[in-house]
């Protein structure tokens, strides 16, 4: 069964991934390029919405992205336990605070694996 794609359809990307694999490098994305590095510059283990929405307006701009893709996996991971909202704040899995305070590059593999193993 071939897969076409409709070149006018703006839904449909260019690569030939599945929904599963579109939304994990969505999480990562966001994860490595927006909350992470915001996190670090913050130097505590939430943040606000208005502190996200200057990160991620600065990164759309500059990877000429637009905030639709970036909104999803801002979505995915709070669905997937990586960041928590209360009320107006967002913060990261506890297990992830230790990482914060090293101020140690953390990769979106690693981050899911702590936020996700039971102990």
């Amino acid at each position: 069964m071939h897969n076409f794609q409709d070149a006018s359809d703006p839904k449909q990307e260019s690569s030939n991934k599945g929904k599963h694999a579109s939304s994990t490098q969505n999480r990562r994305m966001v994860w490595e390029n927006i909350i992470w590095p915001l996190i670090l510059d913050v130097n505590r283990s939430y943040f606000t919405l208005k502190e996200y929405h200057s990160k991620r307006d600065n990164f759309c701009k500059n990877k000429k992205i637009q905030s639709s893709k970036v909104a999803g996996g801002f979505v995915s991971l709070l669905v997937k336990g990586i960041l928590i909202r209360q009320k107006s704040i967002y913060s990261i899995h506890y297990r992830l605070i230790p990482y914060m305070r090293k101020r140690a590059g953390l990769e979106y593999g690693q981050a899911i694996r702590e936020a996700s193993t039971k102990r």
